[in-house]
């Protein structure tokens, strides 16, 4: 029987709720030493959206073909929409329809 879960994947979902919360948690109390404008100001906004690429993309890549296109099926919804929700669905309907097609 296939593992639910590859080594490790719990543990690297959990560091990286711990680590979103505590940057989240962070700005919260740092709200007003933080800078308002400017580039250390663009690097906070862009930091927890680097760190879910930084886990979703080599995922993707290691499963191949269907990754891709789940992927690549995610990219094209939040371009067109903005919308969190409809891009993770798209994401996993990409992948449900490639391996339900090709029976993988």
């Amino acid at each position: 029987m296939k593992e639910l879960f590859q080594d490790g994947a719990v543990q690297a979902i959990l560091l990286t709720a711990g680590i979103t919360y505590a940057l989240r948690l962070g700005g919260l109390l740092l709200a007003d030493r933080l800078p308002r404008i400017g580039p250390a100001r663009r690097f906070l906004d862009c930091l927890p959206g680097t760190i879910l690429l930084s886990l979703t993309v080599p995922g993707a890549l290691h499963a191949g073909v269907e990754g891709i296109i789940g992927l690549g099926a995610c990219l094209l919804i939040f371009w067109r929409t903005r919308n969190l929700l409809l891009t993770m669905a798209a994401g996993m309907i990409g992948v449900c329809l490639f391996r339900w097609l090709f029976q993988m």
